[in-house]
């Protein structure tokens, strides 16, 4: 059983940043890490999502403001988010998987941006 911690959440002014950590108990090779993100009144959509070899994928809402990464040697992900709006508020959660067979969730990090 993989337990995912996730850090870095917060409040910040429309056009701030803030970098969101998440740190698996276990080896992340051979996994895809990835964030979703949820607002109040909203499905869970994806965010961004990154292979062990660095191949990445990123919603349309955040691409080029947003930057997603990973450290397979300490087991870690990162999403930088950059020039932050309004519409970005919302319960940030690290997704690993493997292969679609296993998966696992982070608890979840508020992201709250003010307007």
């Amino acid at each position: 059983q993989v337990q995912l911690v996730e850090s870095g959440g917060g409040s910040v002014q429309v056009g701030g940043s803030l970098r969101l950590s998440c740190t698996a108990s276990e080896s992340i090779f051979g996994w895809t890490m990835a964030w979703y993100r949820q607002a109040p009144g909203k499905q869970r959509e994806l965010v961004a999502s990154i292979e062990t070899g660095g191949d990445t994928n990123y919603a349309d809402a955040v691409k080029g403001r947003f930057t997603i990464s990973r450290d397979n040697v300490g087991g870690s992900g990162y999403l930088q988010m950059n020039t932050l709006q309004a519409e970005d508020t919302a319960s940030y959660y690290c997704h690993l998987d493997w292969k679609g067979v296993e998966t696992y969730w982070g608890q979840g990090i508020q992201v709250t941006v003010s307007s």
